[in-house]
Parts: C-alpha cells; structure tokens; sequence
C-alpha cells in the first residue's frame, strides 16, 4: 500500500515526467531524433503511470552503458 501511495503521488509523478523530458532533450542534442520523439511519448505516458517513465529511463541508461562499452572494445 505504502509504494503504490508513493508512486501515484504528484512530486513523483512530476519528478518523472521532468527527468523523461530532460532525456529526450538530452537525446536531441546529440542528433538521436528518434528516440527524443520516443521519450518525448513516455514523458507524457509518465504522469499517468510512472512506472512506465522509470523503466524507459532504466531502459535508455541500459542502452547507453551497452553503446559505450562497445565503442571502447573496438
């Protein structure tokens, strides 16, 4: 009962969206299109379900830590 108060409650749900936002800004920085248009989808997803917006974040962190090991190794 306690997590799902937690995870349903407005500064959560706003810390979410606002970090979702930052990494789709981060990736059109870098020129990745796509996956900006991609977060930009999950941020509004997120302030209904955050769970969606911390596993995309988990997903994309992932994704990135696999890209830059395999830059390294080549």
């Amino acid at each position: 009962m306690g997590l799902s108060k937690l995870l349903g409650s407005k500064a959560t749900r706003s810390l979410t969206v606002v970090s979702v936002l930052a990494e789709a800004k981060r990736a059109f920085d870098r020129g990745n299109t796509a996956r900006g248009i991609l977060m930009l989808g999950v941020a509004v997803l997120a302030w209904k379900w955050v769970v969606i917006g911390m596993a995309a974040q988990g997903l994309v962190k992932l994704l990135r830590k696999g890209g830059s090991t395999a830059s390294r190794a080549a």
